[in-house]
């Protein structure tokens, strides 16, 4: 009886031994855009036995990439900030840990384009209306004295954008990187606004991992932040490096990636609640949400 007892302990402590160190996996959804880049960064800069296991899933629009995020088929994921709000706004547990970069948006119109006033009755294309596209756009418009009911958006899927206004289906577009630089570099088309003109420390991509994920797996949740922040920091002083890095990834010309990160800065990547308030205010007035979450709520500044 005794010996069954002692075994049966000493299976219990060596199941125990092998689950504290088998290596964690964590499934981190993103879209190929250089607005993800800390996290692709991140995976390409994991060493062997490195825990948890960033496991990258890809996607090719925001709806899947919310989909998987929402029904928990990824851990956490590089996402559009409004697109997360709102799915805590019905009940979704998912946490913002991190921005995914700071400013880097820019406003891409047509060459015969000059002013915002230009834009009345045209087709203007963003990516989501829940988006800080979206939001840029608004304050184009309204500083022009115009109203998004001046003109006619369109969603389109980003890497649509490009061809979309080379063959003049509309007449400008307001997107993650690379997708405005790849406008430029082609020559179709030309910067009119950069993001940090009209909206200081605009908030746009996050992450966030699903609260199941961190309350289960806290360890692993805080040293993937960690890890997530230094390649912040890793990017923005090693910037031909991570090109080669992360070139399989954003399948993209060297002079797009060099003319994208023209607009993005990435070293310092913490929410903070001034800026985050700031950005519930300009979604309450924009009409994308009646009740946004607030600080409290959805970000976990703790992981960061």
């Amino acid at each position: 009886m005794k010996k069954s007892i002692w075994a049966a302990a000493l299976l219990t402590l060596s199941l125990a031994s092998c689950q504290e160190n088998e290596t964690e996996t964590i499934k981190i959804g993103y879209l190929p855009i250089t607005h993800a880049l800390p996290a692709l960064t991140a995976a390409a800069l994991q060493e062997e036995g490195d825990s948890p296991r960033i496991e990258l899933v890809k996607f090719g629009s925001w709806t899947d990439l919310s989909d998987a995020l929402n029904t928990g088929r990824i851990d956490g994921a590089s996402v559009l900030v409004e697109l997360a709000m709102k799915s805590r706004e019905i009940g979704i547990g998912l946490k913002a840990v991190a921005l995914g970069h700071t400013d880097g948006n820019v406003v891409i119109v047509a060459p015969g384009i000059n002013s915002a006033s230009d834009l009345r009755g045209k087709s203007f294309a963003i990516p989501h209306r829940q988006s800080s596209h979206y939001l840029l756009l608004n304050q184009v418009l309204g500083d022009a004295g115009l109203s998004v009911d001046d003109i006619n958006i369109v969603e389109l899927a980003p890497p649509d954008m490009p061809y979309a206004l080379s063959s003049e289906q509309i007449a400008g577009y307001c997107v993650a990187e690379p997708f405005g630089a790849k406008a430029v570099d082609a020559g179709i088309g030309k910067v009119l606004f950069e993001s940090a003109e009209l909206w200081d420390h605009s908030l746009c991509c996050v992450l966030v991992l699903n609260e199941k994920y961190i309350e289960q797996h806290h360890k692993a949740a805080h040293e993937f932040v960690e890890a997530y922040k230094e390649a912040g920091e890793y990017i923005d002083s090693h910037r031909e490096e991570v090109f080669e890095l992360t070139r399989e990834q954003l399948n993209i010309d060297k002079t797009v990636y060099d003319l994208s990160l023209r607009w993005i800065s990435f070293d310092d990547l913490a929410i903070g609640r001034a800026y985050y308030d700031d950005l519930t205010r300009r979604v309450s007035e924009a009409g994308l949400s009646d009740t946004p979450p607030t600080y409290e709520e959805f970000i976990a500044p703790d992981l960061y």
